[in-house]
């Protein structure tokens, strides 16, 4: 376990509250039934939110077939595609309006193993953010290429550089928040999208002095669907974390933090 923040090792927390876990979906009708079934299983108190950006292919409908059977399973219809980061930012504004006390965000393609979740929610009764990565010991991927393995680490690599954060995976997916923590981030300022979401919510978490804690997750290749990953995704996090660092090393050098 790794703790990347900067967080007292003896604040006290209180207890963690209702979770929701929040899967983002555009075009996962092959996936849905089986992921929420499977966080069902793993965390049969959780709660689920299908946050559905009005897929083409039913993937809201077939959310809503699951919520008419499951009081715990809920939907989340979005007129259009707006890109990840606003689909969680719509599922993080939903579950606080609820007093949910742990938000997860989790992909709906099952690289994000529900099976491992009960791990993150127990780091997270000690931590404000817990993240699940792939790059800490015990920590590894399964069916990736290695080109795709060398661009994942190399972006957490330049990120980490870039915002001098002292966190192995800082655009890793399947996180577990506090809701206290997200109150605290100022979401209403974030507009980044893709993995650069990721490390946004990263920097502002150990900006902010919370305590951020990695623990090793199994990440495995989608079988179904295709990567929302594109070209956009990527030039956009590119020159975002670099202004961010340049704006972060400024700040530093007139004594004061970076927004």
């Amino acid at each position: 376990m790794n703790d990347g923040g900067k967080g007292e090792a003896l604040r006290r927390y209180g207890p963690l509250g209702r979770v929701l876990v929040i899967i983002p979906t555009y075009n996962e009708a092959g996936n849905i039934r089986k992921i929420v079934a499977r966080v069902r299983a793993a965390v049969p108190d959780a709660s689920v939110l299908v946050a559905d950006d009005n897929s083409p292919d039913g993937t809201g409908k077939l959310a809503d077939e699951l919520a008419a059977t499951d009081d715990r399973v809920h939907v989340l219809h979005r007129e259009g595609k707006e890109g990840l980061g606003a689909a969680y930012l719509a599922g993080f504004a939903w579950g606080m309006e609820r007093d949910y006390g742990v938000l997860v965000e989790m992909d709906a393609d099952g690289s994000h193993q529900p099976e491992e979740l009960p791990r993150l929610l127990t780091a997270l009764k000690g931590a404000d953010l817990v993240i699940g990565s792939r790059w800490v010991p015990g920590g590894r991927v399964v069916n990736w290429p290695k080109r795709r393995e060398y661009l994942s680490r190399g972006a957490s690599t330049y990120s980490r550089v870039l915002l001098g954060l002292d966190v192995r995976d800082v655009t890793a997916g399947f996180r577990a928040f506090r809701a206290d923590t997200l109150r605290g981030l100022g979401l209403s300022k974030v507009t980044s999208q893709g993995y650069c979401f990721q490390v946004d919510l990263t920097r502002r978490a150990v900006g902010l002095g919370y305590h951020v804690v990695e623990v090793p997750i199994t990440f495995v290749e989608r079988e179904l669907g295709d990567s929302k990953m594109n070209r956009d995704i990527a030039v956009e996090a590119l020159w975002r974390i670099a202004s961010w660092g340049v704006t972060g090393r400024a700040g530093r050098f007139r004594g004061r933090s970076a927004p």
